[in-house]
């Protein structure tokens, strides 16, 4: 078959055995036929070395090693994959019938597809603004990528938990590829995940200045507009009950 049809599907871990058997089992039930699984686990010590050995023959790769965080563990799982189209998923999320129908549709080696994932049992986010990828971000298991731009870029492991919305950010400002959206729910999201519980401080003291980067000046002055509101709002929301009601 060679490769021109082939999606990676790269599984980070750690600690990760209530909810692993079920992810895997979520990838080998796709109807698309065309996926290979890598798994790069972070040296766990519960029984997640145990379960990906007992699926070792499904597997293209797996090791269990230390690693410096979620995104290091990604680029070097990337080293390990074979396929035109790169997906990644955590332990905790599973794929939905619709991602093989959304692989059938991967035609644009330039185009980096995405499209909803489920979260708590409703769609999340869907087709995004320029505004709203700049704010809120694309979800990561909503996006399929080509291969071809992890050999110009990887994640910046500077930013422990929001390293992927940085990378969206620098692709969105570079025109050899281009984002494009497919309308079909590919994974369901737990949202009791790092990602969804903390805030990356190196990117939030970061975020203004990569969207006017990337972004541009309409876009960085509308967030910094938003963002302003929204802080005399969460102010005003803390004062004193007695104090508030005395603002005018």
């Amino acid at each position: 078959m060679g490769n021109n049809r082939l999606i990676s599907v790269i599984l980070v871990t750690y600690n990760a055995e209530r909810f692993l058997q079920r992810c895997l089992d979520s990838i080998y039930s796709q109807q698309y036929p065309h996926i290979e699984i890598i798994v790069m686990d972070g040296g766990s010590t519960d029984a997640t070395p145990v379960i990906l050995q007992e699926n070792s023959h499904r597997l293209a790769f797996w090791k269990s090693e230390k690693d410096g965080g979620i995104y290091e563990a990604m680029n070097k799982a990337l080293d390990h994959a074979r396929g035109q189209w790169i997906y990644f998923i955590g332990a905790d999320d599973m794929l939905t019938p619709q991602f093989s129908m959304m692989a059938v549709e991967l035609q644009e080696p330039t185009a980096i597809y995405y499209g909803s994932v489920l979260k708590a049992g409703m769609k999340y986010l869907g087709k995004m603004s320029p505004y709203k990828q700049a704010k809120t971000g694309i979800n990561h298991q909503a996006v399929i990528y080509p291969a071809g731009l992890f050999s110009l870029r990887r994640y910046d492991t500077r930013y422990r938990i929001s390293a992927d919305h940085v990378f969206n950010m620098g692709w969105h400002s570079d025109h050899r590829y281009h984002f494009t959206f497919k309308d079909f729910d590919i994974a369901v999201f737990n949202d009791t995940g790092i990602s969804s519980l903390q805030k990356d401080p190196v990117f939030e003291k970061d975020k203004a200045g990569l969207i006017l980067k990337h972004f541009g000046p309409a876009i960085y002055l509308r967030f910094l507009f938003k963002r302003f509101k929204e802080r005399l709002s969460n102010r005003g929301n803390r004062l004193p009950e007695n104090q508030a009601s005395d603002t005018p």
